[in-house]
């Protein structure tokens, strides 16, 4: 088949595929857009960043892109960045080309399981060591036995799950699909705390690898493996065909190197010419005798801490279900590929960490109190010698040891990611986990493994002691799970030989079982405590995030959003823009408001500072946009979220009016400048947004863009002797308003008498009778009757508020926001508010800062 690329090429001119290849050879790309009728090439961008295919003209359907209509929208600064650093952006359509080999899956998602062979052994020694002396080499290799058992059952359980579960998601999925997706968080909170201290783990080995071979670096210990965490995220966040690519040589250089060292010492072992290790300043001994005697009890604290030694190596085992969460990430078909991949997984462990105990048997290497030097960089130089070539070798040994630990780690990176999206599909978690970022990896997930494991490191001071005592908890809960769930699935589903397989899966599942519990109870004053309160704390947090998100959908599913949106509209349409200040951002909120074609536009500024409101006001008039009116509200207690609130309700009341408040927002380029100003708006929409039939929004405008393009403006005279050319841009972007509304008064020849002139309150004012009124002006604002300026003050008492209008004025002295006033005259209506036309006033008095 030809691809598209070349049979787009044959319908172009022959200009136009030299012109391709030219450009292609020096590593760019042509953009061809459509040009006219029967012209090869219109016209051509180059560009050495954003890889495309050709697109030519005769193409249906071909995009045209934002350049082509010459319009520039410039890329920012985070992103040039995030280019620079992490490569071009993947499309989705290319998701299906990110899937892994067996050899380079083996590479990227075995490293954390293989790589505990290296600290494994060593710490079921540091537990038996203190108690037991030398004597631990003996019961060294019995204990290590059963962890392998341990291993080859749950071996043999995940070689079920992944032939049935060919998506991500491991345990999680087998224990959702059968027991229901409350109790499957029990699974997700075990895996999600394992990934997490795996990383810790595994980068705190890494770095003992490398303090063992240069002592020097100890003092530095937790930067480099901070550094070293770190370097990891920036791998994964290139993508995953990036990370397997780097990660999969460190696997099989340890694989290689470990072997050497175990089987040139079982060589020498054989011919006797293999040494033991020699002791120094820092090496365990033992401090405690609980063998040496035949008391019952201790002898049951010497089988407590061989349980402990049990639990400590039983680490060994982490990883093990990496397969089966990343089983996704195979070729087709993914179940067969995962399968096989989990066997050699699981082989080459169990021959590492017997290879590794019994020449820890062979040459006596004791753990160090300060966990370095480690047990394997004790065997290497037993092994290989301290000198010439030897001491080659051992170099060779560490380094494999320390890549691999390192990369270990970044089993996590892909596990957690792809787990926490199931779980957040689910909406168990915060959906943006769901989210695939710039080169198609869950970035989301990367970085919150990241942050949460860096902050362990910090706290242990990067200490493999400090942090394996809760490291096997979660994944043995892992395995307990979806053997489990796997006995439930074949109870279910009743397939051709589904009897040895409940067998086989419940086998793990009670073994991994009773490993929890060990690790529960002889690991709980050491850090398992922790796990063990923190638990079911995480466990309900995921059950109630996902009653939040059900409340949620019931409000917004789609048949409410449906029958919401075919739902009868409102008859009238009133927006507010609220106006802090008289500038383009204000202008340009009130030219998008007019084209709404409201049936009520007001520019609304609520007083804070009574000086200032009159600048406005000024300045309002002087520009000529005293025709749109512009409503002062008095704000006393300045709390304006509450004014806005207050504002809406009031022109929504009659249930008939949708309200539209409108808030300008000046964004900056700059990350800096914005902290130069508040963030009034985003408190005002939060405000307004439990009120029906009202909407806020926010209209932004980029300051950057104006300030250079003032630069243009300011050379050019101003045309008239008070106007700036700020001035004019926003006289020009409002324009002409639309014709006021007329107002419509009721009045009555016959005038009720007022007895005894005495004061009456608003609450009990009736149309077409003579009043006089005392209160506070609440806001103040010019409205146009027909083509006459008239000034409307708001007029409040303790039972209502009343509307009072002075016609062909702009402004009264004295009379704004705040001020106490009496006034007297007819009392009429106008949209529903009694209203007393030019009335007769006296100020009682003056407003706050007069």
């Amino acid at each position: 088949m030809i691809p598209t690329e070349v049979f787009a090429v044959r319908q172009c001119s022959v200009t136009s595929v030299v012109t391709f290849l030219v450009y292609a050879a020096l590593g760019g790309t042509l953009f061809l857009l459509p040009g006219s009728k029967g012209s090869g090439i219109h016209h051509w961008l180059y560009s050495s960043a954003v890889p495309q295919p050709l697109r030519c003209p005769t193409m249906a359907g071909d995009p045209v892109t934002a350049q082509a209509l010459g319009i520039d929208l410039p890329e920012t600064f985070g992103y040039r960045l995030k280019r620079i650093f992490l490569g071009p952006p993947l499309v989705t359509e290319e998701l299906p080309n990110e899937r892994l080999t067996d050899t380079t899956a083996l590479g990227v998602l075995a490293p954390d399981c293989i790589s505990s062979s290296a600290y494994g052994s060593e710490e079921m020694l540091r537990e038996m060591v203190p108690y037991i002396g030398l004597a631990a080499f003996s019961l060294l290799i019995p204990v290590t036995i059963a962890i392998l058992i341990v291993l080859f059952l749950v071996t043999l359980s995940y070689r079920e799950v992944v032939m049935v579960y060919t998506r991500a998601g491991g345990s999680y999925v087998v224990a959702r699909d059968n027991f229901g997706s409350n109790i499957a968080q029990i699974a997700a909170v075990a895996l999600l705390i394992d990934y997490t201290v795996t990383v810790a783990v595994q980068s705190a080995a890494g770095t003992d690898a490398l303090t063992s071979a240069i002592p020097a670096a100890v003092p530095y210990t937790v930067p480099i493996t901070v550094a070293v965490v770190l370097l990891l995220v920036y791998g994964n966040l290139r993508g995953l065909r990036e990370a397997g690519r780097a990660f999969a040589f460190p696997t099989y250089f340890f694989i290689l190197a470990l072997t050497a060292v175990i089987v040139t010492g079982f060589v020498k072992a054989l011919t006797g010419t293999l040494g033991h290790a020699v002791p120094h300043k820092g090496v365990m001994t033992q401090t405690h005798s609980l063998l040496s005697g035949t008391h019952g009890l201790l002898l049951g604290l010497g089988f407590f801490y061989l349980l402990r030694a049990f639990a400590n190596g039983g680490s060994s085992l982490t990883g093990l279900e990496a397969i089966s969460n990343g089983v996704s990430a195979f070729k087709p078909p993914e179940g067969v590929h995962a399968r096989r991949t989990l066997v050699v997984m699981s082989s080459v462990l169990g021959f590492l960490v017997l290879g590794v105990s019994l020449l820890a048997r062979f040459t006596h290497a004791l753990p160090y109190v300060s966990g370095t030097p480690t047990v394997i960089s004790e065997e290497a130089k037993v092994v290989f010698g301290a000198h010439g070539a030897g001491a080659v070798l051992y170099f060779v040994v560490q380094l494999a040891t320390l890549l691999i630990l390192y990369t270990g780690a970044n089993t996590s990176f892909n596990g957690f990611p792809y787990l926490a999206s199931f779980v957040a599909e689910d909406s168990f978690l915060p959906r943006q986990l769901t989210r695939r970022g710039h080169r198609l990896a869950f970035s989301n997930g990367i970085l919150v493994l990241a942050v949460v494991s860096i902050v362990l490191l910090i706290v242990t001071r990067a200490q493999v002691a400090s942090l394996v005592a809760v490291y096997a908890i979660g994944v043995f809960t892992g395995f307990t799970m979806a053997g489990a769930g796997m006995v439930k699935h074949h109870l279910t589903h009743r397939a051709r030989g589904y009897r040895h397989r409940i067998l086989i899966n419940g086998a793990a599942a009670v073994t991994s079982g009773l490993v929890v519990l060990i690790f529960a109870v002889t690991k709980f004053t050491e850090g398992a405590y922790i796990v063990v309160v923190l638990f079911p704390v995480m466990v309900w947090g995921l059950i109630r995030l996902n009653h939040q998100y059900r409340e949620e959908a019931a409000v917004l599913g789609e048949g409410v959003a449906a029958r919401a949106a075919e739902a009868p509209t409102l008859r009238l349409h009133a927006v507010r823009v609220l106006v802090d200040r008289l500038d383009l951002a204000t202008a340009r909120a009130i030219q998008f408001a007019r084209t709404l074609h409201p049936d009520d536009l007001r520019a609304v500024h609520f007083v804070l500072d009574s000086r200032r409101a009159e600048l406005l006001s000024e300045r309002w008039t002087r520009l000529g946009l005293s025709r749109l009116p512009l409503e002062l509200i008095e704000c006393p207690d300045r709390r304006l979220p509450r004014a806005a609130l207050e504002l809406a309700a009031e022109a929504a009341a009659d249930g008939q009016t949708e309200v539209s408040l409108l808030l300008p927002r000046r964004a900056y380029g700059r990350v800096w400048s914005r902290f130069l100003h508040d963030q009034t708006a985003d408190r005002i929409v939060v405000a307004v947004s439990q009120l029906e039939h009202v909407t806020a929004t926010i209209v932004p405008f980029e300051v950057r863009k104006a300030l250079a393009e003032r630069h243009h403006e300011a050379h050019v005279p101003a045309p008239g002797p008070v106007l700036s050319p700020a001035d004019h841009a926003v006289r020009a972007m409002v324009g002409e308003p639309d014709p006021a509304e007329r107002l419509a008064v009721e009045r009555d020849e016959a005038l009720a008498a007022v007895d005894g002139g005495g004061l009456t309150l608003i609450s009990q004012l009736r149309q077409r009778q003579t009043a006089k009124v005392a209160g506070r002006v609440r806001s103040v604002r010019v409205q146009p009757l027909a083509g006459v300026p008239t000034l409307e003050c708001t007029l409040t008492d303790s039972t209502g508020r009343l509307l009072v209008t002075f016609l062909g004025r702009r402004r009264v002295p004295g009379v704004e926001p705040g001020t106490r006033l009496v006034v007297e005259g007819m009392v009429g209506t106008h949209r529903g508010q009694p209203t007393i036309l030019n009335p007769i006033y006296e100020i009682v008095a003056p407003a706050e800062g007069e």
